[in-house]
């Protein structure tokens, strides 16, 4: 059976409805299931009553476009570029199954498509040999250099000698893909903590970004996962993933309005195209439908 998106939900809603309470109590449980949250979905329906109450708005298109703009205040868009003249590391994060390893991938081959021919690919989930392996096979699809070790290294020090390597050959980009062991936090931020100290040695200064990957498909856990991961070691941007028109997707408004995390690019799809960067406004629009 076909998932129905959020934005078919709301346009249901106008359909033979009264702008009354039920109609603000449909729209908050429909945000529940478009993955807004529990909270923020009351909280938005709330505004958008007051809002409609106060402008006197009965109208459909009125009505939408009020709602986007309480949206719009929440969803947060960062544009990330590596500086040109540095060494840059970006770590990227996020639990197994979200498509890490492969987002990483995309966005290496988008800034080399971009014009930029030193991308190092550095292979620190060293726990899975999988992963390795699936860096390694990335690497020889895209003409990316990729920097391991072998299963069970330290992923510090494959950090270290990616940087390195990058270094060596002038300014540049190291994507480092990381382990994303949740069910042993305890390990797994030991872990972050020792690589992002390399990351902040080995980078030129200002040059260091903290990524998480996120499944939009996951609803609520992405939140979770994000909080997890920020307190942590601190995140400057979010990659969404699995993203397309039947996705629910409203992680991003609860990931902006409870974190004030941005997010940086979209993946939409199984090739290595199949990213972009992340506009809020589009994504807003595309949420509620207009």
């Amino acid at each position: 059976m076909a998932r129905i998106s959020f934005a078919e939900r709301i346009k249901n809603l106008f359909k033979g409805s009264a702008i009354d309470d039920d109609f603000f109590d449909d729209l908050t449980d429909n945000l529940i299931e478009g993955d807004v949250g529990a909270k923020n979905a009351y909280e938005i329906s709330e505004l958008l009553e007051a809002e409609c109450r106060k402008e006197h708005l009965t109208e459909q298109k009125d009505i939408e476009n009020a709602l986007k703009k309480i949206l719009s205040g929440y969803v947060k868009q960062i544009d990330l570029e590596p500086e040109k003249n540095g060494t840059n590391i970006w770590m990227v994060l996020g639990v197994n199954g979200v498509g890490k390893t492969t987002s990483v991938a995309k966005l290496g081959s988008f800034f080399k498509r971009g014009g930029l021919d030193n991308v190092v690919l550095a292979s620190a989930d060293t726990f899975r040999a999988a992963a390795i392996d699936q860096l390694n096979m990335h690497g020889e699809r895209t003409g990316l250099r990729v920097v391991s070790h072998q299963h069970g290294s330290d992923p510090a020090a494959v950090v270290f000698d990616a940087a390195e390597a990058c270094a060596a050959k002038g300014p540049g980009l190291v994507l480092a893909d990381t382990a994303g062991r949740l069910h042993n936090k305890e390990n797994l931020v030991r872990e972050l903590q020792k690589i992002n100290k390399i990351c902040m040695e080995k980078a030129t200064p200002g040059c260091y970004r903290k990524i998480l990957v996120v499944d939009a498909t996951t609803g609520q856990n992405a939140l979770r996962q994000a909080e997890a991961f920020h307190e942590a070691v601190g995140l400057d941007a979010v990659i969404l993933t699995k993203y397309d028109s039947t996705a629910k997707g409203g992680v991003a408004v609860s990931v902006g309005k409870e974190l004030g995390i941005p997010f940086a690019y979209v993946c939409d799809g199984e090739k290595y195209e199949d990213i972009r960067r992340f506009n809020a406004e589009e994504y807003v629009s595309a949420f509620i439908g207009l």
